[in-house]
């Protein structure tokens, strides 16, 4: 397949992911409020990016609410090559992978996930992360509480 035919699937794959949560989203608020509702329409140039505490290179950008006071909508920017060790997040969250690709440890097994995937995390399911290398990774998080990273104890060898 040729580069530009992978290019042109990866795009779409990620216009559609963005679509899926934004239409899910939208639903929402147009059936609690009919014929009103409100707009939020946030280019990328205008995202703020800031350094994620403890997590040297990761870098958040608010798009809806405040992570870190409870639920919201934001990106998560991972260096390529970066990795946190095991871990979980309070809160139920929903995500989808914008680019570069992301790669889980979940009870021992590696998922991969490429731009265009879907993952969630609910019941502060314990895992690892990890950003591979060649492209940085941006995830679109559906939070529904106060953003946390808990640290997990290492298993035992």
């Amino acid at each position: 397949m040729g580069v530009l035919v992978k290019k042109t699937i990866a795009l779409v794959s990620i216009v559609g992911a963005a679509l899926l949560v934004s239409a899910a989203a939208g639903a929402k608020d147009a059936a609690s409020k009919k014929g009103g509702g409100t707009v939020v329409l946030l280019p990328a140039s205008d995202l703020k990016w800031g350094d994620v505490s403890d997590r040297p290179g990761a870098k958040l950008a608010a798009a809806e609410g405040d992570p870190s006071k409870g639920a919201s909508h934001f990106f998560i920017k991972l260096p390529a090559g970066f990795s946190a060790p095991l871990h979980h997040h309070s809160p139920d969250h929903y995500v989808a992978v914008m680019s570069g690709t992301v790669v889980f440890n979940v009870d021992g097994q590696d998922h991969t996930l490429p731009a265009g995937s879907y993952f969630s995390f609910t019941g502060k399911k314990a895992h690892t992360t990890h950003c591979a290398d060649g492209a940085d990774c941006v995830l679109f998080v559906d939070c529904r509480g106060k953003w946390d990273i808990v640290e997990e104890p290492a298993p035992k060898k």
